[in-house]
């Protein structure tokens, strides 16, 4: 496995927070908070959305499926630049219930209320997988690779109001 370096210090939050809706609501908020934060509304609005839809559905199974009673779930954001990959957004969410693991259906049920999540997360991101934490929990992830912010093509001068046709 190759690590690779970043280029700059990278932004990240981390958050502790009950299994619960009202945390899983919690988390999404604090997500829309510090994606805007980084200015992610702005200059990468597809990616934003996207990683408040898996955000979302992270939040969810967390708090379905790993929950564990008397403990939480930790949220974690990070944006990084390696030489590689650009910039990254990585999206964390770790519970204790390391013993069950998140799978892809191979197969849907187009009726079916549950069993989508997982569908619409490998459909929106780059990258996906799980890594087990100590001693039994596990941390779902999920990265998105952000395009190049496109350049400011006003400058200052160019919105100034246009010369009046009686100036000299």
């Amino acid at each position: 496995m190759t690590t690779e370096i970043p280029l700059d210090n990278p932004r990240s939050h981390t958050t502790l927070l009950a299994a619960t809706p009202k945390g899983a609501a919690t988390c999404r908020r604090l997500a829309r908070r510090q994606l805007t934060d980084w200015g992610l509304h702005y200059t990468h609005t597809e990616p934003f959305h996207c990683a408040l839809l898996i955000v979302a559905e992270l939040a969810a199974n967390a708090i379905t499926h790993g929950r564990v009673a008397g403990r939480g779930f930790e949220f974690h954001l990070s944006l990084t630049t390696s030489v590689r990959r650009g910039t990254t957004l990585r999206i964390e969410i770790s519970d204790p219930r390391g013993d069950k693991l998140p799978v892809l259906p191979t197969v849907h049920t187009p009726n079916a209320q549950t069993g989508h999540g997982l569908t619409l997360i490998n459909a929106l991101c780059h990258r996906w997988g799980t890594i087990p934490r100590h001693p039994n929990s596990k941390t779902v992830w999920a990265e998105l690779d952000l395009p190049e912010a496109p350049a400011a093509t006003a400058t200052p001068d160019a919105l100034a109001a246009p010369d009046s046709p009686d100036a000299p």
